[in-house]
């Protein structure tokens, strides 16, 4: 399988057949240190317009992802690698549901799907977190709705105080 590069966090598989295997999963995980916001994927849906899109996606430890939904979509994560919470919250940013994810576990989930559009966003608990993640298209950026109460990265102080209070309710939610 051939993958274009179209930017330093995406690449796309070429061709109407899509095969990965660990070589691919191999490859992404090393394309992680040149990727700037911690993550990097391989779509293989062949354009924003496929009404069908999965991708393969690594995720660094300690990565950002602003608490965001997406009206009229699904998503489901299969983790192939590592370990991740799936942070649910509601439209005040309390927390709603952790659904904690892990690859060749007894004890945590694997996958998950989520149905309605709730603000989500993910906390890497493993170095590296590999996952297929599978959503409806056609995708349009400005269809996405950023939580107002999760910060841009931009705003350094903004992220460390919503990064604070996250833990404190993170541990409110495992003390429950």
């Amino acid at each position: 399988m051939q993958l274009i590069k179209q930017s330093s966090a995406v690449y796309l598989a070429e061709g109407d057949i899509a095969k990965l295997g660990q070589r691919d999963i191999q490859l992404l995980k090393s394309l992680l240190k040149d990727a700037p916001q911690g993550r990097v994927r391989i779509n293989l849906h062949p354009s924003s317009e496929d009404l069908l899109h999965e991708m393969f996606i690594a995720i660094r430890r300690g990565t950002y992802i602003r608490a965001h939904k997406h009206p009229g979509k699904s998503e489901a994560f299969h983790v192939i690698e590592g370990s991740v919470r799936v942070v649910i919250f509601d439209d005040e940013g309390h927390l709603r549901e952790v659904v904690s994810l892990e690859a060749a576990s007894r004890l945590n989930p694997f996958y998950y799907r989520l149905s309605k559009p709730y603000f989500h966003t993910l906390l890497v608990d493993s170095d590296i977190l590999v996952m297929h993640e599978i959503t409806n298209g056609p995708f349009r950026d400005d269809e996405i709705i950023m939580a107002p109460f999760s910060p841009p990265e931009q705003d350094a102080l903004a992220l460390v105080r919503f990064k604070h209070a996250l833990n404190e309710q993170l541990e409110q939610w495992e003390a429950s």
